[in-house]
């Protein structure tokens, strides 16, 4: 049986890092996020897409960091003091393989939690915006989900999410 404590903290819902892209707001559930830090200078890709902002080197590990608002709108994040560099934990493959990457957001620096069931499908297509999930209204205005699995194309994560051994020499 469920305590007390964890039935409330049910009740209030989950935990979502809000962020902006543009004057939208969106949400990452706070399970994806691994940590948040101030924007740090990147080693730039040559020839990268650009939604690809460059690579961060982080615990023994260079990960690949992707600008969501060139990924989205095709246009760079405003470099301000709230545009954050989120790392999140990817799930790459069937096999529940997790990579992580870093994720440039802007106004990424509050918390809300919000009862998943209270955001709703919409009609549109999303066409290869796979990464946008449902919607919720509350008072100030819309906030959609974004889910981090799905933020990269087949052909993307094969390219940025490589094993080094799979890497040309």
């Amino acid at each position: 049986m469920a305590s007390p404590a964890s039935r409330s903290d049910a009740a209030a819902g989950r935990l979502y890092l809000q962020f902006r892209l543009g004057t939208d707001r969106y949400a990452l559930d706070v399970d994806d996020v691994l940590q948040v830090l101030p924007l740090p200078v990147l080693k730039r890709v040559p020839e990268a897409p650009a939604w690809v902002a460059g690579l961060f080197p982080h615990r023994g590990e260079l990960l690949p960091v992707l600008d969501l608002s060139q990924l989205a709108f095709g246009h760079s994040a405003l470099r301000r003091t709230s545009t954050r560099l989120v790392l999140v934990r990817y799930r790459a493959d069937d096999e529940g393989q997790q990579r992580r990457l870093g994720l440039i957001l802007e106004q990424a620096t509050h918390t809300l939690r919000r009862d998943p069931a209270a955001f709703r499908a919409y009609a549109l297509d999303n066409g290869s915006a796979r990464y946008l999930g449902p919607v919720l209204e509350d008072e100030h205005g819309l906030l959609q989900r974004v889910s981090v699995d799905q933020l990269l194309s087949d052909e993307a994560r094969a390219r940025l999410l490589q094993d080094a051994g799979d890497a040309p020499a």
